[in-house]
């Protein structure tokens, strides 16, 4: 059964959301496009160019597609939900074997993985999830325990991204980076601190492996020991701590140009 989210309204109360409902047109339409929706209301009276879109994609999938009045969309008054609101299917996790087949058989400028490790605020996950696919992170594992679900908030912080991501849940991320060793793989482990090497610095060529930790402690000790290398972001001030998503992103985008520098 979905879980359940607080959202508040207008009258500055709270009320619950099904956890596994998106709104918005375009994160309705990325996970409609992926066909990762079991069915979608679309607000009566509402139309244009985009709405008939959706309902022509919904149609073509043969996704439950259902014309309801306002108050009938199943999101508290005020939400803007553009005219439409989605139901998420369960969400499909590639077994590891599946997930590094598929990055391997990838062109070699796309062997590159993220790994999350314990990322528990789903506006986080969400977040991050976006940027690795603008980045080209296309394959994504995930810690199965400490992990926030990747439920409706995670999908509509993404703005669609992760209904394009493959996604694989790992119960041991330490046995998980030692298979990707041995496939040729260099795991890298992002932390906030002065004594790990500037990303600025390191080498990003071949098959690279980004882990990012969760928001209160960072990368796992266990895990952050059988990392090949811990880089940082240089701080230009004593300020010395980013948001983990937005820390994510900029580690990726680097990673990204360090490896288009060297082709």
């Amino acid at each position: 059964m979905a879980g359940r989210r607080k959202r508040r309204t207008g009258d500055n109360t709270f009320v619950e959301v099904p956890d596994d409902l998106i709104w918005g047109i375009n994160p309705v339409y990325e996970a409609l496009d992926a066909r990762s929706l079991s069915d979608i209301a679309v607000q009566r009276g509402k139309a244009g160019p985009r709405i008939q879109e959706i309902v022509d994609l919904a149609r073509e999938y043969r996704v439950r597609l259902r014309f309801v009045e306002a108050d009938r969309m199943g999101v508290p008054a005020g939400c803007r939900h553009q005219g439409v609101v989605a139901r998420r299917a369960a969400t499909v996790f590639l077994s590891f074997d599946r997930l590094l087949k598929a990055v391997l058989e990838a062109e070699a400028a796309e062997a590159r993985l993220l790994i999350l490790d314990s990322i528990q605020d789903p506006r986080n996950l969400g977040s991050i999830l976006r940027s690795a696919l603008a980045a080209g992170f296309r394959h994504v594992i995930l810690s199965r325990e400490r992990s926030a679900p990747v439920s409706g908030t995670v999908a509509r912080t993404s703005a669609g991204a992760l209904a394009h991501l493959q996604l694989c849940q790992a119960v041991n991320l330490v046995e998980t980076i030692k298979i990707l060793k041995e496939n040729g793989f260099w795991i890298y482990g992002a932390v906030a601190s002065r004594d790990a090497a500037s990303l600025y610095e390191a080498d990003f060529s071949g098959k690279v492996a980004l882990v990012v930790g969760g928001e209160d402690k960072g990368i796992r000790p266990l895990i952050q020991k059988n990392c090949d290398q811990l880089i940082t972001i240089p701080m230009q001030s004593s300020f010395d701590s980013l948001n983990v998503s937005v820390a994510a992103a900029v580690i990726m985008f680097e990673i990204i140009r360090s490896q288009q520098l060297r082709q």
